[in-house]
């Protein structure tokens, strides 16, 4: 993953097989002097090698390619060293593959008409390691999760062993980071510093063996601790 230079921008790979999509976005992301668009792929075997190449810090990520679609493409960056932040490019309420996108190792995801100042800050927030899910979006992925077949790689089991392994603290910031909660959020609501915050995130994910927020809400809410 690129490292943000002295003026902190961002890079990003954008990647789609629909170029004028590709091209929309580049336009888009052009006009943020905190961002720039370093290249872009037609599909996910495209797209890894353009991101071992270009070492990005974001990769926008259509889901429906041919050759590799965006969730192989997902699980086959994050398992580069320093993996880049993957966010989704999808339509929500249509796309089945969302879920296995965000457990694949995603950030977040986007829809396609989302505006363009969103767009940039969406792109800014996951550099920055922050949640790209609102939290009434996080609400409707939660029930997903809720109302699905247990995923064969986090058991219900498996996840509440893991969570278990959190202290008490640890377990509270879970839980707020859960509902989609950002850092400034949680430290709010938990009467504690943003660094502290960052601290104990750190942790978690180390503790749950995730890569991500996200992944860490999910196995937050298959292991019960999240519910209701």
């Amino acid at each position: 993953m690129a490292t943000v230079g002295v003026m902190n921008v961002v890079s990003v790979v954008l990647v789609d097989d629909d170029a004028l999509v590709r091209a929309g976005l580049r336009l888009i992301l052009g006009g943020a002097s905190e961002v720039r668009v370093v290249a872009d792929a037609a599909d996910g075997a495209e797209a890894v090698e353009v991101v071992g190449r270009e070492r990005p810090d974001v990769v926008l990520m259509d889901i429906r390619m041919p050759r590799v679609d965006g969730l192989e493409a997902t699980r086959l960056l994050m398992a580069l060293p320093d993996a880049p932040r993957v966010l989704v490019l999808t339509t929500f309420d249509t796309d089945d593959l969302v879920l296995q996108a965000l457990r694949a190792g995603a950030a977040g995801f986007l829809l396609k008409d989302t505006p363009p100042e969103r767009l940039v800050a969406a792109v800014l927030a996951a550099a920055a390691g922050e949640p790209t899910l609102s939290p009434s979006v996080m609400a409707q992925l939660m029930a997903r999760v809720s109302a699905e077949v247990p995923d064969p790689v986090v058991r219900p089991g498996s996840a509440a062993q893991r969570v278990a392994s959190l202290t008490d603290r640890e377990r509270e910031v879970a839980v707020v980071l859960a509902r989609g909660s950002s850092n400034a959020e949680i430290a709010a609501e938990l009467f504690m510093s943003v660094p502290t915050v960052k601290t104990h995130l750190s942790r978690i994910l180390d503790k749950l063996g995730v890569a991500n927020r996200v992944q860490a809400a999910i196995m937050v809410h298959e292991s019960g601790l999240g519910a209701g």
